[in-house]
C-alpha cells in the first residue's frame, strides 16, 4: 500500500541571506486544540510562497500570528528583521493582508474605499487617491470607481479586496484564498497580477487550488495538524512521489484491483485503489503496464480505461494529508 506520508524535504537553506519572514518554533494552542506546533519556515525576499494544508491544518492561525493578530504561545516571528507581536509597528508599515472573507464598506464607492484605507495607513489623501486609481486600473475595476462597492459582483468584490491590501504599497503581502469565487478570466488576471508583484515585494499565498499554487508559487509549504510536513519547490516535491508519472487503470472489479496491490512492490511500484481505479506510481510505471494488465485479466477483471499522466502538486498533497474529508 502507498505510505500515508513521505519523507519531509524541509529545505530551509537560503539561496541568499535576504529573508522577508523568519518563523522559528511557532506554537499556538486553544485549550486542548493544537493549532500550530513547532512551525519553522523562512520566506525569501521577492518570492511567492504558498502555505497549503487541508481544512483545520493551522493555516489561518499561522496567518493570524504572522499578521500580529494573535500572540504565540512559543516561538518567534521576525519580519524584515523586527519581531512580530500584536501591535507591532512593522506589521502596519510593511505588511498588507487580503483576507479570505470579503471586507468592504457597503456605502462607499470603490475609489472611496481605497482612499479611506490609504488614509488609515497614514497616506495623504492625494497619494491614497492616486494609488487607488492605479490599483483599480490594474485589477480591471477602473469603470467601477464611482460605483458603490455593495453593487459589485462577487468576483469584483474579491478584486477590490485585493486592492485594499495593496493601497499602502506594502513590501510583504499575505493573500488568503485570493482567487476564491473568481471566474476563469478574473482568476487569470489575479494570477498574473500576483506574479507581477513578485520580485518587487514578497507574497504569502494560501489556496485550496493546487493547480493555481503550482502555477503561481516559487516554493510551497504543506502543513497539517499545525506542523510542517514539507517545504520545497513544486517540481521537487512532485519528484518525491515518483519521477515516472502516474498510471490510472479503471476496472470493472474493485476487489481485483486491490488484490494485485502486493504484486506492485515486486515491480518497484506503489499503488492504491480509489473506487474502481488502480492508481500506480513509480520510477517508470508505464513500462510495467503490460504486466499489470496481464495480472488483472488473469484474475478476471476487465480493464475499462488506462491513463498515464505526470505527477501534480495535488498528488503530493493527497499523499501527505490523506483522502479523508475534513470539517
Amino acid at each position: 500500500m502507498m505510505p500515508d506520508t513521505i519523507p519531509a524535504v524541509n529545505d530551509l537553506s537560503p539561496r541568499s541571506d535576504a529573508f522577508t519572514l523568519d518563523v522559528r518554533g511557532l506554537s499556538k494552542r486553544f485549550g486542548d486544540v493544537r493549532a500550530v506546533e513547532g512551525l519553522s519556515l523562512r520566506i525569501r525576499e521577492g518570492e511567492v510562497f504558498g502555505l497549503l494544508g487541508p481544512n483545520g491544518a493551522g493555516k489561518s492561525t499561522t496567518i493570524n500570528l504572522i499578521c500580529g493578530l494573535l500572540a504565540a504561545d512559543a516561538g518567534e516571528i521576525v519580519l524584515f528583521g523586527e519581531a512580530v507581536r500584536p501591535g507591532a509597528e512593522v506589521v502596519k508599515r510593511r505588511l498588507g493582508v487580503c483576507p479570505q472573507e470579503i471586507i468592504i464598506w457597503s456605502k462607499l464607492t470603490c475609489l472611496e474605499q481605497l482612499e479611506f484605507t490609504g488614509e488609515m495607513y497614514g497616506l495623504p489623501r492625494a497619494s491614497a487617491r492616486r494609488r487607488g486609481l492605479e490599483l483599480l486600473a490594474d485589477l480591471g475595476l477602473a469603470e467601477k470607481m464611482n460605483r458603490l462597492a455593495a453593487t459589485l459582483s462577487g468576483g469584483m468584490k474579491r478584486r477590490l479586496n485585493l486592492a485594499l491590501a495593496l493601497v499602502h504599497d506594502p513590501d510583504f503581502v499575505v493573500l488568503d484564498e485570493p482567487e476564491a469565487g473568481l471566474d476563469p478570466q478574473s482568476r487569470v488576471l489575479v494570477r498574473e497580477y500576483i506574479r507581477a508583484m513578485a520580485r518587487r515585494r514578497t507574497v504569502l499565498f494560501t489556496t485550496h487550488n493546487m493547480d493555481e499554487a503550482e502555477r503561481v508559487c516559487d516554493r510551497v509549504a504543506i502543513i497539517d495538524h499545525g506542523a510542517l510536513l514539507v517545504l520545497d519547490t513544486p517540481d521537487r516535491l512532485k519528484q518525491t512521489i515518483g519521477s515516472g508519472g502516474i498510471l490510472e487503470i479503471e476496472t470493472d472489479a474493485p476487489e481485483t484491483a486491490e488484490a494485485i496491490l502486493p504484486d506492485l512492490e515486486a515491480l518497484g511500484l506503489r499503488g492504491v485503489r480509489v473506487e474502481r481505479t488502480l492508481v500506480v506510481r513509480g520510477a517508470d510505471p508505464a513500462a510495467a503496464l503490460p504486466g499489470l494488465l496481464e495480472r488483472l485479466r488473469a484474475r478476471g477483471a476487465a480493464v475499462r480505461e488506462v491513463k498515464h499522466r505526470e505527477n501534480t502538486l495535488e498528488d503530493v498533497f493527497i499523499t501527505l494529508t490523506g483522502r479523508r474529508l475534513r470539517e
